[in-house]
C-alpha cells in the first residue's frame, strides 16, 4: 500500500514554519503490513503517513512533539463495548457494593483509566437504575464521563430491572428519565423480567422515541425469544447489540446457526466476552464466535467484569479478549483484533479508525514486531485519544547475564545486569 498523504496538500512555503504544540509526529512505527513509517498528527487526526524519516524534517511547518516508537505495532485502538462502571473494582470491598455517588465516581474514573492504559480510548459502561440507586449511579458515571473529557470517551447504558407489569410502571419511568439525564444508550436484562418479550418492547419503544441504540444482555439460551427479538429490531437504528450470549453456544448446531441468520439478517451485533461473563460463575462461556461471524453477525469482544464480585480477577484488557479469540476460539489474530477495536467502535457508533491520512487518531502503539506477538505478550504501550499521548505503560525485563545469551547473541532489555 503506497504512503497515504493528507488531502489537500499544503501549500509550498520556502522554509519551515512555526512548531505546531497541537501537532504530533510518531516515528519508526511498524504497522501490519511490515512498513515502518513516521505518522504525523494533528487536529485530532492522522494528518500524514510517510516512510521513516520521509515526515522528521523539511515541509510547512514542524510538529509540537515526537514520540520515538521503534520497535512498536501501531494499530487502531481498541474499543470497550461491555463494561460496568458502576460495579467495577468493588470485589474486595467489606459487605454490600456502595452506591453511594462519591464512591460510584470514584470507580468509575478508575476503572476508565485502567482500561485506557490497556488501549481502550472509548467505553461503553452498563449502570443499573431505578431500585435503591435510583438515578445516583448513573449521575455518578456521568460525572466521571466529563471528569474523563480529554482522555477517554465514556459513554453508558441505562439498565432498568424490572419493565412489565405494576412494577414495571416505575422502571419504564425511571429509563425515560435516565435518558434525559445522559445516557446514551437504552438497555437492561430481559431474560430477568417476568414476561422478557414485554421488556424489549418496552426498550425498543423508549430507543425509538430517543434515537438511542439499544443494548442488551441475554445469555441467548432462548432460540424463540430471539427469534422474536431479531423480528421487533430489524428495522430499529442506530442499532441493536447482545451480549454476552453464552448460552447461544449450547444449543443444537443446527438451532444455533438459523438463530445466527435471524441475528445477521435483523443488522443485530453481538459482543462476546471471552474473559468471563458479568452475571456469576455459573454462565461462564463465551458466544460461539466463528459460527455468528460465519451467519454475517457483526461480532466483537469486550471485557465484562472488571474486580467485582462476577470476576474478582477481570483485568478489563481488550487485548486479552483478542488473545482469548485466538487461542481458544479459533480466530486469527487480525480477526481478533478487530473484534475489540474495529468491530468494538463500528457496535459503538464510532467512526472508522486505520492508520492513514484523513482517518481518526486514535491508535495504540505496542512493543513487538507483528501482531500475533503483541497479543501474545503486549507489556509496553502507548495509547493515542484525540491525537494526544493520553497513556503509556512500559515494562522492562532484565536477566542475569550468562555465558549463553552472550554466546547466542540472544534479545535482551535490562538496562544493566542483574547481581
Amino acid at each position: 500500500m503506497p504512503d497515504s498523504q493528507p488531502q489537500p496538500p499544503p501549500p509550498p512555503s520556502s522554509s519551515p514554519g512555526p512548531a505546531d504544540p497541537s501537532s504530533l509526529l510518531l516515528c519508526g512505527a511498524r504497522l501490519t503490513d511490515g512498513r515502518t513509517v513516521d505518522v504525523r498528527l494533528g487536529g485530532g487526526r492522522i494528518e500524514a503517513v510517510g516512510t521513516a524519516g520521509s515526515l522528521a524534517a523539511g515541509g510547512t511547518r514542524t510538529c509540537g512533539a515526537r514520540v520515538d516508537l521503534g520497535g512498536y505495532l501501531l494499530l487502531p485502538a481498541p474499543a470497550e463495548p461491555h463494561a460496568h462502571a458502576d460495579t467495577a473494582l468493588s470485589a474486595a470491598a467489606q459487605g454490600p457494593v456502595s452506591y453511594e455517588p462519591q464512591d460510584v465516581q470514584r470507580r468509575a474514573t478508575e476503572a476508565a483509566l485502567l482500561q485506557l492504559g490497556h488501549g481502550a480510548t472509548a467505553v461503553r459502561a452498563h449502570v443499573r437504575v431505578g431500585d435503591v440507586q435510583g438515578l445516583g449511579a448513573l449521575a455518578a458515571v456521568l460525572q466521571a464521563r466529563r471528569a474523563l473529557r480529554g482522555l477517554a470517551e465514556l459513554t453508558t447504558v441505562a439498565m432498568p430491572r424490572v419493565l412489565t407489569g405494576v412494577a414495571g410502571a416505575d422502571g419504564l419511568a425511571v429509563l425515560r428519565d435516565a435518558v434525559k439525564m445522559g445516557a446514551s444508550v437504552v438497555g437492561g436484562r430481559p431474560d430477568l423480567d417476568p414476561d422478557p418479550t414485554g421488556y424489549v418492547e418496552a426498550v425498543l419503544e423508549v430507543a425509538s422515541e430517543h434515537g438511542c441504540p439499544v443494548d442488551l444482555h441475554t445469555d441467548a439460551g432462548d432460540p424463540a425469544r430471539l427469534a422474536r427479538l431479531a423480528a421487533m429490531a430489524g428495522g430499529l437504528r442506530p442499532g441493536v447489540t447482545l451480549s454476552p450470549c453464552g448460552d447461544l453456544g449450547r444449543l443444537p448446531a443446527e438451532v444455533a446457526s438459523r438463530t445466527a441468520d435471524q441475528l445477521a439478517a435483523a443488522g443485530v451485533a453481538v459482543v462476546c466476552l471471552p474473559q468471563g461473563g458479568c452475571g456469576g460463575v455459573d454462565r461462564r462461556g463465551a458466544a460461539p464466535v466463528r459460527l455468528l461471524r460465519a451467519a454475517g453477525v457483526r461480532v466483537a469482544a469486550g471485557s465484562g467484569a472488571l474486580r467485582d464480585v462476577s470476576n474478582p480477577v477481570g483485568r478489563g484488557d481488550p487485548l486479552e479478549a483478542a488473545f482469548l479469540l485466538a487461542s481458544r476460539y479459533g480466530l486469527s489474530p487480525e480477526e481478533a483484533y478487530d473484534a475489540v477495536s474495529g468491530s468494538a467502535r463500528a457496535v459503538l457508533g464510532l467512526p472508522e479508525v486505520r492508520v492513514e491520512a484523513g482517518f481518526p487518531a486514535e491508535l495504540l502503539a505496542v512493543r513487538g514486531d507483528g501482531l500475533a506477538g503483541t497479543l501474545s505478550l503486549a507489556y509496553s504501550r502507548v495509547v493515542v485519544h484525540r491525537g494526544l499521548v493520553v497513556a503509556r505503560t512500559s515494562a522492562v525485563r532484565e536477566y542475569r547475564s550468562s555465558a549463553a545469551s552472550v554466546e547466542l547473541g540472544l534479545p535482551r532489555q535490562g538496562r544493566g545486569q542483574l547481581s
